[in-house]
């Protein structure tokens, strides 16, 4: 069987020049830190154990036509990307290694989803068809992640003509009056938790090769600035002042990120106040008190860990291994696998935690140093 560290060489050496290639010209790069340092003895035997069971899970709880999803979650674009994005960062790519047609399947059904009616539009209706953007962004930045990992040419080719819709789509539908985005197509109104995720996606499709106009991003950055709050952390929506929370404030940090923003005071600042919900396993309770029942706590872990991984030095230092105990605690993952999310679904929560879990493996693109 390939090691962990054999096939995170692999990914290392084959992806990451050519993503690093793709990188708009110009664009000031992230700080850079060692990855041996950075990843060595994070992801610990324990912790892979965790995450090979969670794997599993997701696996057997893959529907039939590649989709996730439970109860009015059943079939969601953004559960399903979000699980699909969980394999591929443990280094399983479409059609290769033991969940290859997993990750394939779930590509399949998210370009099977594009709105005939819409071109470009990510959505499964029916069900929860709340926030239909979210799905869209999440869709979005699987197939950009995806793009240059598929071999098949016919299904790379069809990926890369749904993510250049997707992409056109996305960039229409941004209000820009305020540069951020919300909950439908139109670009009525903004908000940091739908700006984060078309942002994202953006980035990822740019990387990929996709064209991304700068005044789009360069609204984009005036928007989540403008939405910061004196004491470092992000207001959910512009018009109130000093309503900071946690994982709005993640997600206001990783948003900058992938607009190209490494530095300055609105990093640093936002950082700062992050710090603040360090997760401390030996007295859990998730921010707000409420602990995995909480309906944003693995939103604001994923983005989170994203800030920290980015920002490197002792913010990822003392962030990923607080998170990481945290989410292997004895009764926070079910003994089949699962990590349970009660608000959304199952899936959901189960694939946010890999996510998490596997950011040390810097196999996503969107991730990589």
């Amino acid at each position: 069987m390939t090691s962990l560290w054999d096939r995170r060489h692999f990914l290392l050496t084959s992806l990451t020049p050519v993503v690093a290639s793709l990188r708009r010209v110009g664009a000031q790069d992230p700080p850079r830190d060692d990855i041996a340092a950075a990843t060595r003895d994070l992801i610990t035997p324990e912790t892979e154990a965790a995450i090979q069971r969670g794997l599993e899970y997701l696996a057997r709880s893959q529907h039939p036509n590649g989709s996730w999803g439970e109860r009015h979650y059943q079939g969601n674009i953004a559960v399903t990307s979000l699980a699909a994005l969980a394999f591929m960062a443990g280094g399983h790519q479409p059609s290769r290694g033991a969940y290859g047609k997993v990750v394939e399947s779930a590509i399949e059904y998210v370009l099977a989803k594009e709105s005939r009616e819409t071109p470009g539009f990510l959505f499964a209706p029916g069900g929860n068809n709340f926030g239909a953007m979210y799905s869209h962004g999440f869709g979005t930045l699987l197939l950009g992640e995806a793009y240059g990992m598929v071999s098949k040419r016919d299904l790379q080719k069809r990926l890369r003509e749904t993510l250049e819709r997707a992409v056109a789509l996305i960039i229409k539908a941004q209000n820009k009056a305020q540069g951020g985005w919300r909950y439908d197509i139109h670009g009525t109104s903004a908000d940091v938790s739908v700006t984060i995720c078309q942002i994202m996606a953006l980035r990822s499709a740019r990387n990929a090769g996709i064209k991304v106009p700068k005044d789009v991003v360069d609204r984009c950055i005036k928007y989540v600035k403008a939405c910061q709050n004196r004491d470092g952390g992000f207001n959910y929506m512009l018009g109130t002042r000093d309503n900071s929370a946690f994982p709005r404030s993640a997600a206001g940090v990783v948003a900058l990120y992938c607009a190209g923003i490494y530095e300055g005071k609105e990093i640093e600042s936002g950082l700062n106040y992050l710090m603040q919900f360090k997760p401390q396993a030996s007295r859990f309770s998730g921010f707000g008190g409420r602990g995995l029942s909480d309906m944003h706590y693995f939103y604001g872990q994923y983005y989170a860990v994203q800030a920290m991984w980015t920002a490197g030095g002792r913010y990822w230092q003392e962030w990923y291994p607080a998170i990481r105990d945290e989410l292997l605690m004895r009764a926070r993952q079910r003994n089949d696998g699962a990590w349970s999310d009660p608000t959304v679904c199952t899936d959901y929560g189960t694939a946010m935690a890999l996510i998490i879990l596997q950011v040390p493996n810097n196999y996503l693109p969107i991730m990589q140093k």
